[in-house]
């Protein structure tokens, strides 16, 4: 992934109008992927969706214009979740699905992610192949061979049936009181379907998306909202997802949050006690010490694997386990889904609670985190902080005061210019300070 020109960790990302998130860009984009696909010897057609910014309508059309000129069929699906846009290239048996989307960023970013024809991550080696598409000039083939553009009416049904399928038919909300929060992105128009047509009394914030509102002070990146009206209104608890819907953080009934490690935990739990946890659970470098040491206490075996759910999904794949996610909600849930889908890790949140008929603010309990801290330190531009012997110098003084007792982890954000500083530990002010003194020397390096 290092040699890339344009893939990150989880597709292409950035500013609107600055390169390559620009309308000239995509249109070379389509025509690449389009060409990759064919080459290939994929099925000829791709699947394109988009969260609801602004920017993605200039995007698609962007894109539907590539895969044309390369030849290739397009199927239009409109605001929906990125998961849904995995279903559905499976179910449609696409060569591909492309999602516009910056998932949790605000709207004046967005960027594009592939889906392979199983619904996966897209394969290193075909990402290259694009990327040397890229560089070829743009080739429109005859006017007989050019591409079709078509528009799937029926998207937002098809993928709330799918979100209900992941649950068992005798499976019910009846009498819950729930909040959505769908942080004015794009599971504003299927997640109150599929918890209402479950039983659940839903009250729904963050479903009015004007192309600009996307996670602005609402979503899994904006609590507080939430927090306020679960309260407000008496609910059993709140769920919250992030603009493009593949994330997922919960609200217990006073108001205090379930993070991804908290709701990682709470099913693996449940599903270990049952007797259908397929072999360990998969987490990441960020993931709470606390929830390692939990699982572990139960005799479930825990392993760490790079930030990003791709290398979750690689390691999952690799052990051949079902369950893995990540401290921020981006869940995998192998046994249900081919990706991370909030809409889906928030149901089999809820069948936890159902089993166990115990509260949310119960099942939490069962595991302490450790205090952690994180600051994002800005840079000009990304670099790996360990290739640079004034912060390498700088860990080891810090690790070597934490002792066995906690953890310092310093890595480049995939998807924006941040060197993210983490320390954990027992002492939470201890912790707090040895964060702060590492960002400040990740941030003297890059003056």
């Amino acid at each position: 992934m290092s040699e890339r020109k344009y893939f990150g960790t989880d597709g292409i990302r950035g500013r609107v109008g600055e390169s390559p998130i620009t309308p000239e860009f995509m249109l070379k984009l389509g025509w690449a992927a389009g060409m990759a696909f064919k080459r290939a010897g994929q099925r000829n057609s791709v699947l394109i969706g988009k969260d609801t910014r602004l920017s993605g309508y200039m995007f698609e059309s962007a894109l539907e214009a590539g895969l044309s000129a390369a030849g290739v069929d397009v199927k239009l699906l409109g605001p929906m979740p990125t998961p849904a846009i995995a279903y559905l290239t499976r179910t449609f048996r696409a060569s591909a699905g492309i999602v516009i989307s910056a998932s949790h960023n605000p709207h004046h970013d967005n960027g594009i992610k592939f889906f392979s024809a199983l619904g996966t991550k897209l394969d290193d080696r075909l990402e290259a192949e694009i990327e040397q598409w890229l560089d070829k000039p743009l080739v429109v083939g005859p006017s007989e061979e050019l591409g079709k553009a078509s528009r799937i009416e029926d998207a937002p049904g098809r993928y709330v049936e799918f979100c209900k399928s992941t649950v068992p038919n005798e499976f019910t909300l009846d009498g819950m009181n729930i909040v959505l929060d769908c942080a004015h992105g794009a599971t504003y128009h299927v997640a109150p379907k599929v918890f209402r047509e479950l039983g659940a009394k839903v009250s729904v914030i963050g479903a009015s998306p004007d192309g600009l509102n996307i996670n602005l002070s609402v979503g899994s990146t904006s609590l507080d909202a939430l927090k306020h009206f679960v309260v407000e209104k008496g609910a059993d608890l709140g769920i919250a997802f992030d603009g493009d819907g593949d994330r997922v953080l919960m609200v217990d009934s006073d108001g205090s949050e379930v993070d991804g490690d908290e709701l990682l935990y709470i099913i693996a739990s449940q599903r270990f006690a049952e007797g259908s946890l397929k072999g360990g659970v998969v987490g990441t470098l960020m993931t709470n010490l606390g929830v390692e040491l939990a699982l572990k206490e139960q005799g479930i075996e825990f392993e760490r694997a790079k930030v990003g759910d791709r290398y979750v999904m690689e390691r999952l794949a690799a052990r051949n386990w079902v369950l893995g996610g990540e401290g921020s909600g981006h869940m995998v849930i192998r046994d249900c889904t081919s990706t991370g889908d909030g809409i889906v890790s928030a149901l089999q949140a809820l069948l936890s609670i159902r089993k166990s008929g115990k509260r949310l603010s119960e099942l939490r309990q069962g595991m302490s985190k450790l205090p952690q801290t994180m600051i994002n330190v800005r840079v000009a531009e990304r670099f790996d902080p360990l290739s640079r012997e004034d912060i390498v110098s700088a860990v080891r003084e810090a690790e070597a005061k934490l002792g066995e007792a906690g953890r310092i982890l310093l890595r480049a954000s995939g998807t924006e210019p941040l060197i993210r500083v983490m320390a954990e530990g027992q002492d939470a002010e201890q912790i707090e300070q040895v964060a702060r003194n590492l960002a400040k020397v990740v941030e003297g390096s890059c003056d």
